[in-house]
Parts: C-alpha cells; structure tokens; sequence
C-alpha cells in the first residue's frame, strides 16, 4: 500500500466544498449547536471514517477498484470525515425545517 500525497486540485475542490457546506449549516444552525453536538459530530466523523477506510482496504485487496498510478490518495479520508460531518449538519438541518 503506498500513499500519495501529490494530487489534483480536483481533491482540494471537493474537500473545501464539503468543509465550506459544513460549516455554512453549522453558522446556520448555531442557535442550536450546543458543546455535546460538536463532540457527536466529530465522533460521528471519526466512526464514519473507520467505516469507510475499512471499505476502501477491502474493495482495493478484492481488486473491486485501484487507484492508479499510486494506491491511496491520503486526501480521500479528510475529505471522507467533512463530508460526514457536511451530511450531519444536512440531517439536523432538515430534521429543524421539516418537522
């Protein structure tokens, strides 16, 4: 397993599109964000993370899909966590508007 550390601007867009949604809604919902919804956030993020690290070790070694030239994009799994958290605050936030 070798991990690239060199990648397309492409990655830095999608990171900062997720970390940019996150914290519009966060802004957003600030009235109710409270010290115990950040910590269930970021171990929402880090849980979801495992998952998905897990997912991408199995999919690689059953040769469901590679990642060419190199084998892992080290970006991947920061941009997996703030799209967690992005998809956290969309649920809270449709949970608020929608009741």
């Amino acid at each position: 397993m070798i991990f690239d550390f060199q990648f397309s601007q492409g990655w830095y867009l999608l990171f900062l599109a997720f970390l940019i949604g996150w914290l519009v809604l966060a802004i957003v919902r600030r009235k109710s964000l409270g010290r115990k919804e950040v910590k269930e956030q970021f171990i929402l993020g880090f849980l979801g993370s495992c998952v998905l690290v897990s997912m991408e070790i199995f999919a690689t070694s059953m040769n469901l899909w590679t990642y060419v030239p190199r084998n892992w994009p080290a970006i991947l799994w920061p941009t997996y966590f703030v799209a967690i958290l992005f998809g956290y605050q969309l649920l809270r936030f449709v949970e608020k508007v929608l009741p």
